[in-house]
């Protein structure tokens, strides 16, 4: 899959076949889209494309306002997005800067400058809450009626349901806030995970007996939250298994190298030799969400801190022993 920063490169394709949102979790509504956007791409002969936004619309509007109330929880990183979209096929993926120019382009606008003069869309699949242009003035209606007289076919998607419930980032948002894991997998089609770059931090871990693997995200809020029971992905043939942290370690000072930031602490339960103390240090790993095991705890001192975490790591054990023939088809 490509990707481009902007509709503004050469190697973007001049025509294609279009879906546009946010994207975030790229769940099993987003997968049923998908695929009829490939469908439709490949009989009008264009590629398959997918135009989002970096930062999220919410995401900008919470900052401008200074109420980062209104920013969503994230269910995954840029990173995490792009690759399911490559994952389901996608040939293309525009991503767009939501800024105050394109935060006031008016409906019409919108429909001009990006979809017709920017990405020469022959084809747009929306789904039915589909809103767009300055204030959200722009609805389903305009944009087929703008299809029409400009050349492009429009189309809508109706909500998709697994068991009567609904799919929707919302949905997997709460699931995720309410450490109801299984329904997060069966919202997303796969077990929740979280990638990024093992990046070196304070250490602490390693001098309380329990390295850990360190993610650190710039501006994340994650869906998420607490210690959870994971499977580490990348560093060896097989998945390693392991104990989660996270967020933003109460127990620790927010001065410290994560600064109060969200963090991924992952302690592999059993670390192989051959990886060495330093083995892990700049690969990108997948960590998988299992099992929420509780949420984070701020404990009175270091031999509380280690009590508890070895306490996580036994019930981690017992967990994963007990649903070892789920985990083993993971």
């Amino acid at each position: 899959m490509k990707v481009f920063r902007g509709f503004k490169h050469p190697g973007v394709a001049p025509a294609c076949a279009l879906t546009i949102g946010n994207f975030d979790g790229v769940h099993r509504g987003h997968q049923a889209m998908l695929a009829l956007l490939r469908s439709e791409a490949a009989q009008r002969g264009v590629p398959s494309c997918v135009l989002t936004f970096e930062p999220h619309p919410r995401d900008y509007f919470a900052a401008l306002s200074h109420n980062p109330e209104l920013a969503p929880a994230r269910i995954g990183t840029l990173r995490d997005k792009l690759t399911d979209l490559a994952h389901c096929g996608v040939d293309q993926t525009v991503v767009l800067p939501f800024d105050a120019r394109l935060a006031a382009l008016s409906p019409q606008d919108f429909i001009d400058q990006v979809l017709v003069d920017g990405l020469g869309a022959r084809y747009v699949l929306v789904g039915d809450d589909f809103r767009f242009g300055s204030r959200r003035a722009g609805d389903y209606a305009m944009l087929d009626a703008a299809g029409v007289t400009q050349g492009f076919d429009v189309a809508r998607m109706n909500s998709y349901e697994v068991h009567g419930l609904r799919v929707s980032s919302s949905a997997v948002r709460e699931a995720l806030a309410q450490g109801r894991l299984d329904d997060t997998t069966r919202l997303l089609g796969r077990p929740y995970r979280i990638s990024g770059h093992v990046v070196h931090g304070r250490k602490l871990g390693r001098e309380l007996g329990f390295k850990t693997l360190n993610l650190r995200f710039k501006h994340w809020h994650p869906a998420a939250g607490g210690i959870f029971v994971v499977l580490v992905h990348g560093l060896t043939e097989q998945p390693l298994a392991g104990v989660a942290n996270l967020g933003v370690r109460p127990s620790l000072d927010a001065s410290d190298v994560n600064g109060g930031r969200v963090l991924l602490e992952t302690h592999c339960l059993d670390w192989p030799a051959d990886l060495g103390p330093e083995g892990a240090y700049g690969k990108i790993v997948r960590v998988e969400l299992l099992h929420k095991l509780h949420d984070e705890l701020k404990y009175d001192g270091l031999d509380a801190l280690i009590k508890g975490i070895n306490q996580d790591c036994t019930d981690a054990r017992h967990w994963l022993l007990a649903h070892a023939p789920q985990v083993a088809r993971i």
